[in-house]
């Protein structure tokens, strides 16, 4: 009796795995926090959420192995990329080094300073590190040029992102950021999309600087910080939550409240953005 044998499949994981390894001979590197985006309709939605007019000085953070970087090139008057591998780095060179406008810089993210990198205005766009998605955030907030920025990031950083007042979702990360950005999600992205695959699922956000910010640069740290330590004690109704966070009695909580307009018996999880604002405008003045 002739044996039927089954035809081999290849999982889409597996494809993506050898068209890496075609593409690159770098290793992929845990420390750098690195899983590839391979899907190439995610990719076009991150260069398409960009709304390039040809115009602008975009910087890529974290570039890998150029699957974004590819959708970006000759799509922007310059674009400049941060890589932090210094073999990625080489890579690349060799692969988009004759591309018109192109650049490449090869350090930290963190260790950037945007503004001097751009010389002027310029748009932000990367699959970040989930790692350290927070800090590079508020980095990209510190810098006076940033017209726009659209992240890769976990799919749970993008709901506490866009949060409501009230949700459970809702905390510091999402006051800090509401402060001087507009944030709006843009897609999702599953893990099937990465190679290595993610063990999480992701989505694309998209931050647009609001054109009245409610606290100005230059006052925005102790704010944020005072932001983090109200929901430090997010259960706590506010006059208990300020004399923690406040070193402040209950008479002179009592009235930082007031001063604020705010009902005392509301919890730091319920106040909007601007709520924030007036609450620290009062403290400062107690």
């Amino acid at each position: 009796m002739p044996v039927t044998r089954r035809a081999a499949t290849t999982s889409p994981s597996s494809l993506r795995a050898v068209s890496l390894r075609r593409t690159s001979r770098v290793p992929i590197r845990r420390r750098f926090g690195q899983n590839f985006l391979t899907d190439q309709h995610a990719l076009a939605r991150i260069a398409g959420a960009l709304e390039l007019a040809g115009t602008e000085h975009v910087i890529e953070i974290g570039p890998g192995r150029g699957a974004l970087t590819a959708h970006l090139a000759g799509r922007a008057a310059r674009l400049t990329c941060v890589e932090v591998d210094r073999d990625l780095v080489a890579e690349l060179r060799v692969r988009f080094g004759s591309t018109p406008g192109w650049s490449i810089v090869e350090g930290d993210i963190l260790e950037v300073d945007l503004d001097a990198l751009a010389g002027g205005p310029f748009v932000l766009v990367g699959n970040v590190p989930y790692n350290i998605t927070t800090p590079i955030i508020f980095h990209a907030l510190a810098s006076r040029g940033m017209q726009r920025a659209v992240f890769l990031v976990q799919r749970e950083v993008a709901a506490r992102l866009a949060a409501a007042p009230g949700s459970e979702t809702y905390g510091a990360l999402t006051v800090n950021v509401a402060l001087t950005c507009a944030v709006e999600t843009v897609a999702a992205v599953p893990a099937g999309a990465f190679f290595p695959r993610p063990k999480v699922q992701s989505a694309v956000i998209r931050l647009t600087p609001l054109d009245t910010p409610l606290v100005a640069n230059d006052d925005a740290a102790p704010l944020r910080a005072f932001v983090t330590g109200m929901f430090g004690q997010r259960r706590r109704q506010l006059v208990r939550a300020l004399r923690t966070v406040g070193d402040l009695n209950a008479e002179s909580a009592q009235a930082v409240v007031e001063r604020a307009g705010l009902p005392p018996t509301a919890r730091a999880e319920e106040l909007a953005p601007a709520e924030f604002v007036r609450l620290y405008a009062a403290f400062r003045g107690a």
